[in-house]
């Protein structure tokens, strides 16, 4: 359990889906297994299942418009997000699902405390659908990684990564299921030590 009298993580989260690996930190948190506090959860799709979850748990969410652009938020929408993210006193950003690239303004107002998880064993497989590139690439293993964001595609430094075996009979399916269990497991780990000042401990396992 965590020490109520240390100081806990102040995180913003921005998601674009269902939100599980919300889901595994914020069950985290409320356990106290870690000293970390979800001040926001926003998204760029106001129909997105994150945010459903964020007010299960009695976490403030909200949807904000990303802009038209398809990949990114443009720059106007970008100075919003950070806005509502600064006004609700997120220090440490999570990435869960988030389906655009962030830029230099909002990478400068959190600097190296954005932080995101993939599917795979970076550098390999970076982008989309990374358990489909790895059964396509016919790899034996994969895994999970947890990387600080910069402005390129999942190109960030690393802070921790866990390997999946692929298996023979593997479907892109049945592997992407066991990379998320690894994922909801690992996510709020790098928390914890990021939270307790211990950044690159958790290492691959």
């Amino acid at each position: 359990m965590c020490n109520v009298n240390q100081k806990r993580l102040k995180l913003g989260v921005l998601g674009s889906g269902k939100g599980s690996n919300f889901v595994a930190i914020a069950e985290a948190a409320r356990s106290g297994e870690i000293p970390v506090d979800i001040v926001l959860v926003m998204s760029d799709s106001p129909d997105a299942g994150i945010l459903d979850r964020a007010k299960s748990y009695g976490i403030a969410s909200r949807y904000l418009f990303p802009g038209n652009s398809k990949t990114r938020l443009e720059a106007k929408e970008e100075q919003n997000y950070i806005t509502a993210l600064k006004e609700a006193g997120a220090e440490w950003i999570a990435l869960a699902g988030f389906m655009r690239i962030l830029k230099k303004d909002f990478l400068d107002a959190f600097p190296e405390k954005v932080i995101n998880i993939h599917p795979s064993l970076l550098p390999m497989f970076p982008g989309l659908c990374a358990w489909k590139q790895a059964i396509n690439y016919g790899v034996k293993v994969t895994g999970v990684t947890v990387h600080y964001v910069d402005s390129g595609i999942d190109s960030g430094p690393i802070i921790a990564q866990r390997a999946v075996p692929v298996k023979k009979d593997d479907t892109p399916e049945t592997l992407h299921q066991r990379i998320q269990i690894e994922e909801h497991k690992l996510y709020p780990a790098v928390l914890k030590e990021l939270a307790l000042g211990e950044k690159g401990k958790y290492t691959l396992t």
